[in-house]
Parts: structure tokens; C-alpha cells; sequence
């Protein structure tokens, strides 16, 4: 096929070793839902192809280019951007975006753990050759009757929501002994220190409200929901279908038989009116007020933020209240000391008369009358000014 991708087996020491590629990266890993992983290497036309999206659905996954956490319902896939976490969800696989890098290795763990329906049913044969569920479903099992999509999706969701919270708990754990050493001595290393912790909380909640909101939006719109149950969808098509998308694999008769058997107990979990999608809303509302409760925290921090900033500003208008009063102190004293500079100015000029003779004990007089003249008008112009309230008592 002109189309066929590169098959390179999973290697998890290997993935844990790789750097990841600063350019826009062509490397997928293909989740089945027995969990096994398969790493691609391909373009937007092969996936494209498969999943049978549009160019502007893929583009959405681009790593290069900026855009908001989006979870699209398409007919056959549901396109899934939710920061790092950029994947594709079918009725009965995953694609998941740069496997190698170290947010996105986690996440394809605990899909290759949750996906497969190891505590559900168990397939047997009998001697009429048919193939009959059988097994003990323990507590657990609840978990795997819900469809294959849902199952990833939620992996999904409790990853980015997981991760979101883990960022908020780092900047609480920086921030509020920050905001407190700030409080108790303000220099520019601390007022520089809580600049930065708050635009790290600035960008941080942008991220989570994006999340927040695409949740919200979800929930709001019933049939933005019900395009998401693509195992229903494809029930009410087609059930058991032999055509789709070109397989990549060599045929293979074990692996298409675990294929076909977990698409037919993904069908058999689809019961009911179609238009129910109370499942799904049970599940988007419990990541909606995980995430929720992370933007709570933000805004708890933000608001302490700023009840910080209010407490900082009344701090520093007291100090430039107390040099204003500081300064009327020094202008009221240069004053009271012009007036008597004045005095002996006016008497230590060079000029003849003839009061002057004989009259030597008034420059003690002069003295001690400007002195207690210019103290007099001095402390006169301080009680006027407690007395206006114009300095503190």
C-alpha cells in the first residue's frame, strides 16, 4: 500500500532514553484495545486516512502551532487536545501523539493497564464453535462496561487533570511563603520573586480555564456528548462490519480476533435509548469539578496575591505619609531660621547710624528675642498642623 507506515515495536527502555525532537514530531503510538502498543512513523495523510478526520481536525494536534484544549466528536474519532495530551480515539483504538516525551509515557502506561477488559469478560469456545462471555466479574469490573472510547477518554481527563493539579501545588507550595516573607520585609528581591510567581499563576490558570471551559461546553451542549459515543454510533451502522480504514499490520489471526472480540463487548455495553448520554455526563462532571477545584485553588491564590499587593501599597503610603510629615517638619524649621538669619543679616550690615553707640548689651537682646521669636513661630505652625490633622498626634 502507498500509504503504509513504518511499524517499529514498543520498546519502553528505549522510549524512556530518546530525546524528544525539537521539530513537529511524525512519531504516534497506536493503542489497540487488548493495550498493546505499536509506535508509528507517519504523516497526516496516513492518519488522515485511518481515522478519517479532516486536515483541519489534525491540524488542532499540531505541536507547532498554538491552540486551545479542544475534545472534538467526529464520526468515526474523537479528537482530543488537552495541553501535551494530544490523541485520537476510535471506537476500538488509540493514537497518541510523541510517545518519548516524559508527560506522555505515563499516560501510555496506565492505557496499556486500564484498557484492556482484563477484569471483565473472558471469552471462551464451546463445541458448537461459538464464542460464549464468560467469568466472574470482580469490584473492578465496573470499570470495563463502559465503552472503549470512554475508557481512554477518562485516562485522558484524570492525566491532564492530575497533571494541572501537581502544577497548582508546586506554585502554592513557592508562593504563599514568598507572599509571606514579602509581607514581613519588602526589598527588590522579594518584589521580584513575587513578580514572577505571578505570572507562573497567571499562565497557569489560563491553562486550566481552557480545560475548564472546554469541559463546561461539553456539558452544556447535549449533542456535542452524544457525538462522542462512537461504539453506539457505529452499533446503530454497522455492527459487525468488515470495511474501514486500511489496516497497517500484517494479518494477523490472533490479533484481529481480540480486536473483533473487545469491538463486540464494546457494542454489548451499549444499552438503552440513544439519546441517553448519562454515562458520559457522569464522567465529564466528575473531571469538571476536579478541575474546577484546581481553579478554585488559583483563584484562592490570586486573591492572596492581591490582598498581599493591598497590604504592600498601604505600607508604602504610610511611609510616604511620614516623610511628607518628615519634610513639613524640616520646611517649618527652614523657615523659623530664614526669619532669624533675617534678624542677623539685617544687623551685621556694614552701615553707619548713630543709635548704634553706646548700645552694645542689645546684641544680647537681639539674640535671644529672635531666637524665642522664630521657636515661638515654629511651634505655632507645628500645632496648626496636628491640629488640621496634617501630622500624626
Amino acid at each position: 500500500m502507498a500509504r503504509d507506515g513504518h511499524v517499529v515495536p514498543v520498546d519502553p527502555q528505549t522510549a524512556l532514553t530518546v530525546k524528544k525532537k525539537k521539530q513537529s514530531s511524525r512519531n504516534w503510538i497506536l493503542l489497540d484495545c487488548t493495550g498493546q502498543g505499536t509506535v508509528l512513523d507517519v504523516d497526516k495523510h496516513a492518519i488522515m486516512h485511518r481515522v478519517q478526520i479532516h486536515a483541519r481536525d489534525l491540524r488542532i494536534l499540531d505541536p507547532l502551532l498554538s491552540y486551545p484544549s479542544t475534545i472534538l466528536g467526529r464520526e468515526r474519532a474523537i479528537v482530543l487536545n488537552l495541553e501535551h495530551i494530544k490523541a485520537i480515539i476510535t471506537a476500538d483504538e488509540v493514537l497518541l501523539r510523541d510517545p518519548t516525551d516524559e508527560h506522555i509515557i505515563p499516560v501510555v502506561e496506565e492505557l496499556q493497564r486500564r484498557l484492556p477488559l482484563s477484569n471483565g469478560f473472558q471469552f471462551q469456545v464451546q463445541g458448537d464453535g461459538k464464542e460464549y462471555q464468560s467469568g466472574q466479574q470482580d469490584g473492578e469490573a465496573e470499570e470495563d462496561d463502559s465503552p472503549f472510547e470512554f475508557r481512554a477518554l477518562e485516562v485522558a481527563l484524570e492525566a491532564i487533570c492530575s497533571f494541572l493539579a501537581a502544577r497548582t501545588t508546586e506554585l502554592e507550595t513557592a508562593a504563599y511563603p514568598a507572599l509571606d516573607e514579602l509581607t514581613a520585609k519588602i526589598s527588590s528581591r522579594n518584589l521580584d520573586r513575587v513578580r514572577k510567581l505571578k505570572s507562573a499563576m497567571t499562565r497557569l490558570t489560563a491553562r486550566v480555564q481552557k480545560v475548564r471551559d472546554e469541559l463546561e461546553q461539553l456539558l452544556d451542549d447535549d449533542d456535542d456528548m452524544a457525538d462522542l459515543y462512537l461504539s453506539r454510533k457505529m452499533s446503530s451502522s454497522s455492527p459487525v462490519s468488515g470495511s474501514g480504514p486500511a489496516n497497517w499490520f500484517p494479518a494477523s489471526p490472533t490479533i484481529g480476533s481480540k480486536i473483533s472480540r473487545a469491538s463486540r463487548a464494546s457494542v454489548a455495553t451499549v444499552r438503552g435509548d440513544e439519546d441517553d448520554i448519562e454515562e458520559l455526563e457522569m464522567l465529564l462532571e466528575a473531571y469538571f469539578m476536579q478541575i474546577d477545584g484546581t481553579l478554585n485553588k488559583l483563584t484562592t491564590l490570586r486573591e492572596y496575591i492581591d490582598d498581599t499587593e493591598d497590604y504592600i501599597n498601604i505600607q508604602l503610603d504610610n511611609h510616604r505619609n511620614q516623610l511628607i510629615q518628615l519634610e513639613l517638619f524640616l520646611s517649618s524649621g527652614t523657615v523659623c531660621l530664614s526669619i532669624y538669619s533675617l534678624v542677623s543679616a539685617i544687623f551685621g550690615m556694614n552701615i553707619p547710624y548713630t543709635w548704634n553707640d553706646d548700645h552694645g548689651y542689645m546684641f544680647k537682646w537681639v539674640v535671644i528675642v529672635a531666637g524665642f521669636a522664630s521657636a515661638v513661630l515654629f511651634i505655632t505652625i507645628i500645632y496648626y498642623a496636628r491640629y488640621k490633622g496634617l501630622v500624626g498626634s
